[in-house]
């Protein structure tokens, strides 16, 4: 995925958090409901979210250096892994609070009652806009891939956080609805508080979720099944018969680390190995651009070992 395509739909997100989260804690100033206070915080904490996204984005393009010879790249990971903490905290448990706190204490909203039900509609609006541009840019990388799989098997972390923080959002902005509406018709203000409450719980499994995924690319991925397929094909070629065995690992969305034991004959001489390693290199790079760091070790193919335990025949 390209770095611009992320960027383009996590500052759309920016925008749109930033202006509802304004709106939300207007209302919740007007109305005391807490569905909309859940709601301004939760929108004040995914604008931080996106402010970290692109902050990591922008350290994960620093040149690499000797204490860091492969680059920045997990910078990307490191902040996406961030944002799944604000989320869980700062956004679900803080709902949850909330959500006990009137539950305990329940009042209906007897002032400005038209105000909460606006901000809503006008918020699903604009993260609704957020969303289609999550998912017009998923769409330019997603392929033939379901939804879940690309959540799952994307390299690059800005567009899934942002996809799964939008969707989130206009749930969590239909259950206030409910929440707010139903009160304001039994002017019970436990509904409001059962509303939240149900902010609170998609917040901390859609936070789950993100960190589960992050943690992964964190610890180290390999490339995707189709790359590794044409990185193993590229590799044979000039001087190359077969790969003895091939290592991938991302260094980032877009760098790539490349170890492979490659096969030469017995008779080639060290200038015609390395010939052979340099050209399979360049074959790699043009089947795989993301491959950077390239590293082959050239061996002769052992024959296998027997497949009984006994003693070979002397």
């Amino acid at each position: 995925m390209s770095a611009h395509g992320g960027n383009r739909a996590v500052i759309a997100a920016l925008l749109a958090n930033m202006g509802i989260a304004v709106t939300k804690f207007v209302a919740w100033g007007l109305t005391g409901a807490s569905s909309m206070l859940a709601e301004g915080v939760h929108s004040l904490a995914d604008s931080g979210n996106q402010a970290l996204l692109l902050l990591g984005g922008k350290k994960s393009r620093r040149a690499a250096d000797e204490e860091h010879p492969f680059g920045y790249g997990r910078e990307r990971y490191v902040y996406a892994f961030i944002v799944s903490i604000v989320l869980f905290t700062v956004g679900g448990l803080f709902a949850l609070y909330e959500a006990w706190h009137k539950w305990e204490d329940p009042h209906p909203i007897t002032e400005w009652q038209w105000v909460p039900i606006a901000v809503l509609l006008v918020a699903i609006g604009m993260e609704g806009f957020s969303f289609r541009t999550a998912i017009r840019e998923s769409n330019t990388v997603r392929g033939e891939q379901s939804w879940p799989s690309f959540v799952r098997n994307a390299k690059a972390p800005e567009l899934p956080v942002v996809l799964l923080e939008d969707f989130g959002a206009l749930i969590g902005l239909v259950l206030a609805l409910g929440g707010v509406g139903l009160t304001l018709v039994t002017d019970d203000g436990r509904y409001d508080a059962a509303g939240t409450a149900c902010i609170g719980i998609l917040l901390v499994l859609i936070a789950i979720v993100l960190a589960v995924e992050t943690k992964s690319l964190l610890l180290g991925e390999a490339a995707s099944r189709d790359d590794v397929a044409a990185i193993r094909s590229a590799l044979v070629g000039e001087g190359v018969a077969s790969v003895i065995h091939l290592k991938t690992l991302h260094l980032g969305p877009e760098e790539l680390l490349v170890a492979a034991k490659i096969e030469v004959t017995a008779t080639a001489d060290g200038a015609s190995i390395a010939h052979a390693i340099v050209a399979a290199e360049e074959r790699v790079r043009a089947a795989v651009p993301i491959a950077r760091a390239i590293y082959l070790e050239p061996d002769l193919r052992r024959a296998e070992p027997a497949a009984s335990g006994g003693a070979t025949p002397g």
